[in-house]
């Protein structure tokens, strides 16, 4: 991603980013996500994202679930709190039994997705989810199917809103001339793997197990051009930018990186921020919204006050163009 020297500069809020719940009630026990989540509403933050899957592989039965429930009882909690926040799950990903996946995976036919939504909608205890992902590819079944599917959950008020996660940009092409033709609610949001840095060509970040599961060019130019919003996942290189513990994975190991970090640094020196922060006001000055992870809400904080971080237009230029100064894009505009 790079982009023109034209941003603008104001400030984006605490709702531009996303808290992600992938390990609540496995990885992370209720009480500190609890206070994670508390921390996150707090802060201004409205976007929770999680999946029907999650975390099956650190689950004792194999199958996903945890996330959800732990969102649950959370919302059931806190009275009023279901109007403060946005809830995003995804569908497709879960296990047809445990040890199962990715071989047998619940997939994305008709009634793989409305049996999913169901269970999605008891374990979190809400009437209605607002972003509604299809997790990851099904070719096993067509994506008109999906998406007459999806259009059944909108029309009913059960979905507000549909999104495709780890898809190459043709299907998701076709899915949204299907709905248009049908008259139904269009897929308006991708998740990919984005951060600042970029992997090596035929490569793929660790924890990425999807063919179009990293964000490329012509998915950052297509979601551009008929402004679809860019939810980014595993931004933070799960915390390799700033802790010297946590190599750079080697799929970075390029030039292109050298030069990157190199821009990265210098902006560090410039603003006082982290790594990390720099790299979050990066993607939200993009349109792009981080989906935040840690465990710890010192973390959370660091990364929040990310979405305010003020970046000059110099300092923007100066991280778009580190790998080629030759190239440049349009850029989608600030989240506001």
């Amino acid at each position: 991603m790079n982009s023109s020297p034209h941003h603008t500069t104001v400030p984006a809020p605490s709702s531009a980013v996303v808290l992600g719940a992938m390990p609540f009630g496995t990885r992370i026990d209720e009480e500190t996500s609890f206070s994670l989540l508390d921390r996150f509403v707090e802060r201004g933050g409205e976007w929770i994202d999680t999946a029907d899957c999650y975390a099956f592989w650190d689950s004792p039965d194999g199958r996903g679930g945890a996330s959800e429930r732990v969102i649950g009882r959370w919302l059931a909690s806190r009275p009023g709190m279901r109007e403060r926040v946005r809830i995003a799950t995804k569908v497709g990903a879960e296990p047809l039994w445990a040890g199962s996946w990715p071989e047998h995976r619940a997939g994305l036919s008709r009634r793989a997705i409305l049996d999913a939504v169901a269970g999605s909608l008891e374990r979190l205890g809400v009437e209605t989810v607002d972003l509604l992902w299809l997790h990851q590819e099904d070719r096993s079944v067509a994506i008109e199917e999906s998406v007459d599917a999806l259009a059944e959950l909108t029309d009913r008020g059960t979905v507000r809103r549909t999104g495709a996660s780890n898809h190459p940009a043709w299907r998701v092409e076709r899915a949204r001339a299907h709905a248009a033709a049908r008259g139904a609610t269009p897929i308006d949001a991708l998740q990919l793997n984005a951060t600042y840095l970029r992997p090596r060509p035929g490569t793929r970040p660790d924890g990425v197990v999807h063919p179009f599961g990293v964000l490329s060019d012509e998915q950052h130019d297509f979601a551009l051009a008929h402004g679809l919003e860019l939810w980014a996942y595993t931004p933070l290189l799960s915390g390799a930018y700033d802790n010297p513990a946590k190599p750079i994975p080697e799929v970075y190991d390029h030039p292109g990186t050298t030069r990157r970090l190199a821009a990265l640094d210098a902006v560090v020196a410039e603003t006082g921020a982290t790594r990390s922060q720099v790299v979050l006001a990066w993607l939200i000055r993009h349109g792009i919204r981080p989906l935040l992870g840690g465990s710890r809400l010192d973390q959370l904080d660091l990364a929040l006050e990310a979405a305010s971080l003020p970046l000059t237009d110099a300092q923007l230029v100066l991280l778009d163009e580190a790998p080629d100064p030759a190239y440049r894009a349009v850029s989608a505009p600030a989240i506001a």
